[in-house]
């Protein structure tokens, strides 16, 4: 059995003290990932049937590994200390009418399968579209609602009893896991090659990743030259909460995800 990493060592406690979020917490990793096969493997399943993408495959690999290789990652700062979040939730930005985005909130996506996530996320995506808003989105739309100053005033109040005290509002579907364990965003659906995402202040979450275009690039393959798929991955983690070597592990996982997503079509 796997030994429960310390998530309140000595460095830890130091860096909740020192780092404030998101100003200067923030550190930022991006990889270029070979993903020819993994794209021959989606338009596989696609023709099966099974209606998947990109971004179901990673934001399940993600949720995957912060249940069993990264656990680490799936916390967040409450009172100067890390807390462990008691499931893997995961929160995936998405395209909505209008070109305008909206956030689909996935409940333990790790004990999820491909199948079980891309039907989940098809019914919120649907839901989205029609009009029915989760409470993030209605939150949201009460905010903006506000007039300036009064809307930061807002802002502020619910970012010190939710973010700041650990105090939950579900009434208004704020809370410690409002936005999840972790935030996963597709930007290459809207033309960008590569981006170093925002860690959203009133969300505390640890990770925000984000997805890059694919394009076809030279690429070495035993020794050889030849023209792959190439996706460009990144992410933005909270320095309080983690390490550059968490987001390598992660990267690491997700390597070998693309090579053998069919581990995916299993539970855990």
């Amino acid at each position: 059995m796997q030994t429960q990493p310390d998530l309140n060592n000595t460095w830890r406690k130091v860096a909740s003290s020192i780092y404030r979020k998101p100003v200067d917490s923030k550190i930022l990793g991006f990889v270029e990932l070979d993903i020819t096969g993994l794209e021959e493997y989606i338009r596989r399943k696609r023709s099966e049937g099974l209606k998947i993408t990109l971004t179901h495959i990673f934001t399940l690999g993600i949720a995957r590994a912060l249940a069993t290789e990264i656990p680490e990652l799936n916390s967040y700062v409450r009172r100067g200390n890390i807390a462990r979040r008691a499931h893997v939730d995961a929160m995936v930005s998405v395209l909505l009418k209008e070109q305008q985005m909206g956030t689909i909130h996935v409940p333990d996506a790790d004990k999820l399968t491909l199948k079980e996530v891309s039907l989940y996320m098809h019914d919120e995506i649907k839901k989205s579209r029609k009009g029915d808003e989760n409470k993030t989105m209605r939150l949201k739309g009460l905010v903006a609602s506000i007039p300036w100053p009064f809307r930061n005033w807002l802002y502020k109040l619910l970012k010190m009893i939710t973010v700041d005290w650990g105090v939950s509002l579900p009434s208004i579907g704020l809370g410690v896991n409002s936005f999840g364990s972790f935030m996963v965003t597709n930007i290459g659906s809207i033309g960008l090659d590569m981006g170093f995402p925002a860690l959203f202040p009133v969300s505390n979450v640890a990770m925000v990743f984000v997805m890059g275009g694919v394009c076809d690039k030279p690429w070495v393959v035993d020794g050889q030259i030849c023209i792959r798929k190439i996706i460009s991955l990144g992410a933005a983690l909270d320095h309080r909460a983690a390490d550059a070597s968490h987001g390598g592990r992660l990267f690491n996982y997700l390597k070998n995800i693309a090579v053998h997503p069919e581990i995916l079509e299993v539970k855990p």
